[in-house]
């Protein structure tokens, strides 16, 4: 489809309509407190909107907006969401619970293999980069998904079908780890947990408190130089680091290339940051977390709805996947005695980041809700690095 044939083809007013997309739901949400996006979050409609906008020629498949989202507004993000991450913050709190999420990230890794291994032969044979992105998803967040699919490639179709695939799981595993409360003396004996971990894990949570306030001008200049500059230094550094792999390791050329190295780096260097007085700038999640709606919002104007026919079978896989990530969770339980609140907030903390941890947290235990979004950013930091491995795991298993 040519640029030209869309109503709206000049790049700002595309931009103009990505970012009014990802705003309305959001207003709709909000204003009316409709119970449907209790079962369909946001994402999914400001995913699928553009989708249905580019085909029926309102906005073109093609723009250099796209292009720019890419380039610019990815990194941007990526910073935004990881200089808040503090491990021994979220260590403190949790304590062993963390090992949870960690046995649960590894289930998301198994799973993902799994499951791909039994379906794939119903999908495309790029359909591992959808499952790397939905892998980016269920380790860390929706940033972690779109990150991925740039180190992947990932088509705007199969990105679809994991958002897809996303929403669908969200929609029973959430309910799952809520209902979990209801079985906490039994799940409990059943792990033999000590009777003083509940104890000494609410006395940590009290004393981890949120001091994050308004930001003021300056701080809003602190954290634009600090994106910026972070972005210019990994896309410089990127083409040079990937040149050096490919004519060193050739057979490594194909998963170090440009992109993935520059997303990396953009990680490694927000996690850097992290450690440092950087991570005390108010406001930074919020601001990286609306940027990551007007991404997915691009990732769909630049798809076709012909290409999300595979999403039963894409689902099918998505449920085998996820009932994997849950036996890992329950023998990390057991293995180091951990209660069913922390199961279920780091399990949330993996499939449903830094939205569902709290809403899980706020159910099982209010006081762990500051933890559940520590623990959602760790993820966070975990997911850069092990979605695309895990895309590239999948595709080896069927020897693609």
């Amino acid at each position: 489809m040519e640029s030209s044939a869309a109503l709206i083809s000049s790049p700002i007013g595309v931009l103009a309509v990505l970012a009014f997309v990802a705003a309305f739901f959001f207003a709709i949400e909000q204003t009316t407190k409709a119970k449907l996006f209790q079962y369909l979050p946001p994402l999914l409609f400001i995913y699928a909107t553009p989708v249905f906008l580019n085909n029926f020629d309102v906005i073109p498949s093609a723009s250099p907006v796209y292009g720019g989202l890419s380039a610019y507004l990815l990194p941007a993000f990526i910073v935004l969401m990881l200089i808040k991450v503090n491990v021994p913050a979220v260590v403190r709190v949790m304590g062993k619970g963390v090992l949870v999420m960690l046995m649960g990230t590894a289930g998301v890794m198994v799973g993902a293999v799994v499951a791909y291994m039994l379906v794939h032969s119903w999908l495309s044979d790029d359909a591992w980069k959808g499952y790397g992105a939905l892998a980016g998803s269920w380790i860390g967040g929706t940033a972690n998904m779109a990150a991925t699919a740039e180190m992947l490639g990932t088509s705007e179709e199969q990105f679809g079908l994991a958002v897809i695939a996303d929403n669908v799981i969200y929609i029973v595993w959430l309910p799952l780890l809520l209902m979990s409360r209801d079985f906490a003396t039994r799940f409990n004996r059943w792990a033999r947990v000590p009777t003083e971990r509940l104890e000494a894990m609410d006395a940590a949570a009290e004393l981890h408190v949120e001091d994050d306030h308004a930001p003021t001008m300056p701080q809003y200049l602190f954290l634009v130089a600090i994106v910026i500059g972070v972005t210019w230094v990994s896309t410089s550094l990127a083409p040079e680091i990937a040149g050096s792999i490919a004519s060193r390791a050739p057979g490594l050329s194909t998963v170090f290339g440009e992109s993935t190295i520059r997303i990396l780096l953009v990680t490694t260097l927000a996690l850097l940051l992290s450690t440092t007085p950087v991570s005390r700038l108010p406001n930074s999640t919020a601001m990286g977390t609306a940027m990551i709606y007007v991404f997915v919002a691009g990732m769909g104007a630049r798809a076709s709805v012909a290409g999300l026919a595979e999403a039963p079978m894409f689902v099918a896989g998505a449920f085998v996947w996820i009932f994997i990530h849950g036996l890992f969770c329950l023998a990390g339980a057991w293995i180091f005695r951990v209660d069913v609140h922390s199961v279920a907030i780091a399990s949330a903390a993996n499939i449903g980041a830094a939205a569902s941890a709290p809403i899980v947290a706020a159910h099982h235990r209010p006081n762990l809700v500051p933890a559940s979004i520590l623990m959602a950013l760790l993820g966070y930091a975990l997911g850069n690095y092990l979605a695309p491995l895990t895309g590239h795991l999948a595709r080896m298993a069927v020897g693609q």
